[in-house]
C-alpha cells in the first residue's frame, strides 16, 4: 500500500522511526531492525493494544478517535503542527479535490503591487513555483525569475546553494512547508512531479521527505551570502494574497539602519533606476 493510499500509516511509521526509546523513557533492549520505536513500545506508551496500533499503520482502520490520536502523539512527541497534519490523515476530514491549473495566474493588483515595492519580493504558488518577481529580488538571486521553482533550485542548483551559509536549515524548512501545504492532496499532479523528480536525483531530499516534517510557514530572518555584496540577513515575510488561498507574496527587508540595509541599497543601485534616470528615460520617450 503506497503513500498516496495509506497516508495516515506512512505519517505514524516515519514519525515513530524518529523517536528514540531514550526521548520515550522506557529502556533500549534487543537489536532493532528500524531505528526508532517498535510498534508494540508505541502501542504499550499510548495505552492502545498491539494489534489495534498495527491495524493503523497497516491502513486497516482509518478512523481513530481524537482521544486516539492525542495519545499516539504524545508518544511520537508531535508539536501543534504536526498533530494538526495528523487530524488531516483521518477517513473523517474531507480531501480537497479542487482541480488546479497548470501555472495560477497572480491578481493584477498583486503585481502592481509587487512592481512598486522597493525591496525584494516575487508571487509563488504553493509548490514554491514563481509566478511574479521584480528586478531586485532577481538581482538577489538569479534563481528568483518567473518560471523557476525554490525547491528544484535549492537541491539541485550550486549557485543558489553557495548564496545559504545555513543550506541545510533552509532545505529541512521548505521541505516541511511543501508537506503542510499539500497536506492530503498528495495525488495532485504537479505534486507528484515534483516530489518525484527530486527523491530522484537528490539523496538531501529524499532524507528530509522520509521524515514527514511538517512546518506552518512563517516569516522569518534567512542569511545570504550573495557575491557582489556578502553576507547579510534579510527578513522573509509571507503575506497571503486576497482571493486565492494558495498564492503568496514574499518580500525581503533589511532591519532599519544596519549593515544589511546598507548592503540591499548597495545592490539595488546597481538594478534599480534613479529618479533623474527615471525623468531622462521620459525625456527620451517621443510624444504622440
Amino acid at each position: 500500500m503506497s503513500e498516496s493510499t495509506n497516508a495516515l500509516g506512512a505519517y505514524l511509521r516515519a514519525r515513530r522511526e524518529l523517536v528514540t526509546p531514550q526521548q520515550a523513557g522506557i529502556p533500549d533492549v534487543g537489536v532493532r531492525r528500524v531505528p526508532g520505536l517498535r510498534r508494540e513500545e508505541v502501542a504499550m506508551l499510548a495505552g492502545i493494544s498491539a494489534d489495534y496500533y498495527l491495524r493503523l499503520e497497516r491502513g486497516r482502520d482509518r478512523n481513530p478517535s481524537v482521544q486516539v490520536l492525542e495519545s499516539i502523539a504524545r508518544v511520537l512527541h508531535l508539536d501543534d503542527d504536526h498533530f494538526a497534519h495528523l487530524l488531516t490523515l483521518v477517513a473523517q476530514v474531507p480531501r480537497r479535490r479542487r482541480r488546479r491549473p497548470r501555472r495560477q495566474t497572480p491578481p493584477a493588483g498583486a503585481v502592481k503591487l509587487l512592481d512598486s515595492l522597493m525591496q525584494p519580493a516575487f508571487i509563488e504558488d504553493r509548490y514554491f513555483d514563481i509566478l511574479a518577481v521584480n528586478r531586485l529580488a532577481t538581482a538577489l538571486s538569479p534563481g528568483l525569475a518567473v518560471g523557476r521553482n525554490q525547491l528544484r533550485d535549492l537541491f539541485l542548483d550550486p549557485a543558489e546553494q553557495a548564496l545559504h551559509p545555513q543550506w541545510e536549515n533552509v532545505t529541512e524548512c521548505f521541505v516541511a512547508n511543501l508537506r503542510q501545504a499539500v497536506g492530503t492532496d498528495v495525488d495532485d499532479p504537479r505534486f507528484i512531479e515534483l516530489t518525484g523528480e527530486l527523491s530522484l536525483a537528490s539523496a538531501r531530499f529524499r532524507q528530509l521527505w522520509a521524515r514527514h516534517e511538517v512546518r506552518g510557514q512563517r516569516g522569518t530572518p534567512i542569511r545570504l551570502d550573495h557575491p557582489q555584496v556578502g553576507e547579510m540577513t534579510l527578513n522573509r515575510e509571507r503575506l497571503t494574497i486576497n482571493g486565492d488561498e494558495d498564492l503568496m507574496l514574499i518580500v525581503y527587508h533589511p532591519d532599519a539602519g544596519s549593515s544589511d540595509a546598507d548592503k540591499l541599497a548597495l545592490l539595488a543601485s546597481a538594478v534599480l533606476p534613479t529618479s533623474g534616470a527615471k525623468d531622462q528615460e521620459v525625456a527620451r520617450t517621443p510624444q504622440r
